[in-house]
């Protein structure tokens, strides 16, 4: 499927599927997505063992995967999970660990995702404990 004329939003919200089914094939239990409060949005909250995890999402379009580990500026969604970002998702963060009264250990993680334009493939690269 060609994702070419995916809105920004549509761009996203693939984006943020594609990391919750990586998440899923990795042990991760997805217990809320989009969580919107007055501090951020927390794009994923999902559980492994006995830590929650608030993931960050940031897709990019890309005509081609970047070839090597090392990725290009081009490429490079996470040029986007700047310092800023990340505190505001560590504050929502909080907000909901005391909300829904979780007592255990908590971590903000990023999740970068490519998407081909042609085809809709992704790449995924998690990074675990982004603060």
């Amino acid at each position: 499927m060609n994702i070419s004329s995916f809105t920004r939003k549509e761009v996203g919200n693939l984006g943020e599927s594609v990391a919750c089914e990586y998440l899923r094939r990795h042990g991760f239990k997805i217990l809320d997505r989009n969580i919107a409060r007055k501090t951020g949005e927390l794009d994923v909250v999902a559980k492994k063992e006995d830590t929650l995890h608030f993931v960050e999402v940031k897709t990019i379009l890309a005509d081609e995967f970047p070839q090597t580990e090392k990725v290009k500026d081009d490429y490079d969604p996470s040029l986007n999970l700047h310092e800023a970002k990340v505190r505001k998702v560590a504050r929502t963060g909080e907000w909901y660990v005391l909300e829904k009264k979780w007592e255990g250990e908590w971590q903000v993680d990023g999740c970068l995702v490519w998407l081909r334009r042609r085809d809709g493939m992704a790449r995924v690269s998690y990074l675990p404990q982004i603060v």
